[in-house]
């Protein structure tokens, strides 16, 4: 029997970033002990390289703004693909969640009445994002934190004791969510990165707050913990991802030098005027407007201009349309020939605004430029291009209470969970995203564990642990093992080094599943995909459990693979292009898909806990294939309604045989007409089909 250190708390929450620890305070506050796990250290989180602001409709800047308008931007920028309540719920709580951080202490840019400051960022009709400068990622960490300490002390002065209510695991990483017998939430298995040291924590509601999977590919702007740890998880845990076909590339990430290629360039550069031009020095934006935002955005430079002084009497200028159509147009000017030295564009703010001013509103900007790539952002325009920035997709979770669906007591909240965003996320949107449902996840976790009878709290059996702490140790037996496998296992051919196949990985995915995929490169991709799992099985490491960064890849390399392999699978599937997915040979939006989300599932696992089997499910298989009536049996896309049913028994599934995934088509909630009323008739006919219209 492996040793293995148990805990027990009422609420367990993966991550501590923004999301995590707005769960973990509101669980707290709700009367639960509280255990946070952290990744990296303590205040380390991903969310300080959110630069931006927190999008969120006070109207302090402009009194036009409210929910509404908010709820419209969120809706149009996701292409209508968004969970409409979800996007709803956001619009209205992000204001209060917000001026909670003030309460706590954060310490925001003013307006000239005292107001918090807001300022413009692309696809937000006014000025809504609250922000500390380009630091504001950090400022709300710091505030979170500190408000976590605040509550430690207050159970230090009732119990003596600083962690009876909530501890922080700094440093470690969960490999694996255990489940009773019966299915539901009973714990987390993890292990100790510094030392080694295997734990489980017995917990009857598990949050999942990890962020993205940004460092499956090669140009990213996310830090390394960024590996799809909390996707794989709810997927292995028998619990659905949706939109996983839509990640978001930023159109601005630093591209000189190669060192610090895919560092995010904040979007607040081109929301306090800074402009995108080609070799040539033409500002060529202009040119990339789409029909369905023509009425919105200037057609010459000189409108362009006028509207950051007077907005009420001139358009958007489009440098400021969403990320995906900036991040499109700028690959299209680099494959015209019309790019930078360095294969991006530049984006100038030296030539519209003073010296003092740059520096003042992005301080950080100017020194990361400065100290990494020795340019003064003051006087010379930035070189710039699209990096892996944000995952749509995620968790299918319940818009409400942020519960996983078809999983009692795991709860999702933040980039891990899918639905709130659709096929494109609006700049801003995810620090008042993470706060939102971040609040909901805690929130209704703790009720969730206090409405369990203490006696019936769910358990893991003893296997289950073992089981998963055998896989947690594999790496260091493959090493062992002449074959390369652990032992029992089919050794397949030797060792292999899991820094190897990680860079095969993110070649894969940036080369062949990127900015532009066409059909026949994803089917490579999905092909190179089971080569590189099958290598991965055999990843093999040597040396102590002590501060070994091997055998962290080596377990990264799973969760990596099984949500690349959602990527591909699901981008395959989705014979359009929209928002943050884009196909070379299907370049239209197609009405008929905006109704029908993808829902991912392990393969060998249980139908989509939602309409398995149900009328709705089948309806959206015939979307589907009328969508792609040439898709069919043998293809990776989804066959037509009415095919043969596939291996696993189910019907219009994407699949074959020694997949991992499967790929579902599921109808979307129909949108409430008191939403749908807040847009025009000939604005919905451009998403919308004409039957849903009438409905």
């Amino acid at each position: 029997m492996t040793n293995v250190e148990r805990h027990a708390y009422d609420v367990v929450v993966v991550g501590a970033g923004g999301a995590g620890l707005r769960a973990a305070i509101e669980a707290r506050e709700q009367g639960m002990r509280v255990a946070v796990i952290c990744k990296s250290l303590f205040g380390k989180a991903h969310t300080v390289m959110a630069e931006g602001g927190i999008a969120a409709s006070m109207g302090n800047v402009n009194a036009n703004d409210n929910w509404q308008v908010h709820f419209r931007d969120t809706m149009r920028g996701g292409k209508f693909l968004n969970q409409w309540r979800m996007a709803e719920l956001h619009a209205k709580e992000a204001p209060d969640r917000v001026w909670e951080l003030e309460t706590w202490g954060a310490l925001f840019d003013r307006t000239p009445e005292g107001k918090i400051s807001q300022r413009n960022f692309g696809g937000h009709e006014y000025p809504r994002l609250a922000h500390v400068g380009d630091r504001t990622g950090l400022e709300l960490i710091r505030t979170l934190q500190q408000k976590i300490v605040s509550l430690q002390q207050e159970d230090f002065a009732e119990s003596g004791d600083y962690e009876s209510r909530l501890k922080v695991f700094q440093e470690c990483t969960v490999t694996r969510i255990l489940k009773s017998a019966d299915g539901r939430v009973a714990g987390v298995f993890g292990y100790v990165r510094e030392s080694g040291r295997l734990f489980v924590i017995d917990a009857p509601a598990v949050v999942l707050a990890t962020g993205g999977i940004g460092k499956s590919f090669k140009v990213t702007s996310n830090s390394w913990e960024y590996t799809g740890d909390g996707h794989a998880l709810a997927l292995l845990a028998g619990a659905p991802l949706i939109n996983m076909e839509f990640i978001q590339f930023h159109p601005t990430g630093m591209v000189w030098p190669p060192s610090v290629k895919g560092i995010l360039v904040t979007e607040s550069v081109r929301g306090d005027g800074g402009v995108l031009r080609n070799s040539d020095g033409k500002r060529f934006m202009f040119d990339y407007v789409p029909d369905v935002f023509k009425e919105k955005y200037a057609q010459t430079e000189e409108e362009a201009d006028g509207w950051y002084t007077d907005p009420d009497h001139h358009r958007r200028p489009p440098e400021l349309l969403p990320r995906d159509e900036v991040a499109r147009a700028i690959n299209s000017e680099v494959k015209a020939g019309r790019g930078t030295p360095h294969g991006g564009v530049y984006l100038d703010v030296s030539t519209r605004l003073p010296a003092e001013e740059i520096q003042r509103r992005l301080p950080s900007m100017h020194h990361q430029f400065k100290e990494l790539a020795d340019v003064d952002i003051t006087a010379e325009p930035m070189e710039v291009g699209p990096t892996c920035h944000y995952m749509m997709g995620g968790v299918d979770v319940e818009p409400d209470t942020a519960a996983a669906r078809g999983v009692p007591g795991l709860y999702a909240a933040g980039e891990v969970a899918g639905g709130m965003h659709g096929s494109n996320r609006l700049g801003g949107n995810s620090l008042s995203d993470l706060l939102v449902f971040g609040r909901r996840a805690g929130l209704y976790a703790a009720r969730y564990a206090a409405g369990l009878d203490g006696g019936a709290r769910p358990a893991a059996g003893e296997a289950e642990i073992e089981a998963a702490a055998e896989e947690a140790l594999r790496p260091f037996a493959a090493a062992a093992v002449p074959g390369g496998a652990a032992a029992g296992e089919d050794a397949g051919g030797p060792p292999e080094n899991p820094y190897t196949v990680h860079q095969e990985l993110q070649q894969v995915m940036n080369d062949l599943v990127g900015i532009i995929r066409r059909g026949p490169e994803m089917r490579q991709a999905l092909e190179r995909l089971a080569g590189l799992r099958e290598r991965a099985a055999r990843a093999g490491v040597e040396g102590h459990r002590q501060f070994n960064p091997g055998w962290h890849l080596a377990i990264d390399l799973r969760n990596m693979l099984l949500v690349s392999e959602c990527v591909a699978k699901a981008a395959l599937t989705r014979t359009e292009s929209r928002g943050g997915h884009t196909r070379d040979d299907y370049p239209g939006m197609d009405r008929t898909w905006r109704k029908v989300n993808l829902v991912c599932s392990l393969a060998d696992g249980a139908a989509d806990p939602v309409t398995a089997g149900s009328a709705v499910a089948a309806a959206a298989e015939a979307v589907v294939a009328a969508a792609d009536p040439a898709g069919g049996a043998g293809s990776s896309e989804v066959p037509p309604a009415g095919s043969p049913a596939g291996a696993d028994g189910s019907s219009g599934a994407s699949g074959s045989s020694g997949d991992r995934v499967v790929v579902r088509p599921r109808p979307m909630d129909p949108i409430r007409a008191d939403l749908l009323a807040l847009f025009e008739r000939d604005e919905l006919l451009k998403y919308l089909t004409d039957e849903e219209l009438d409905a």
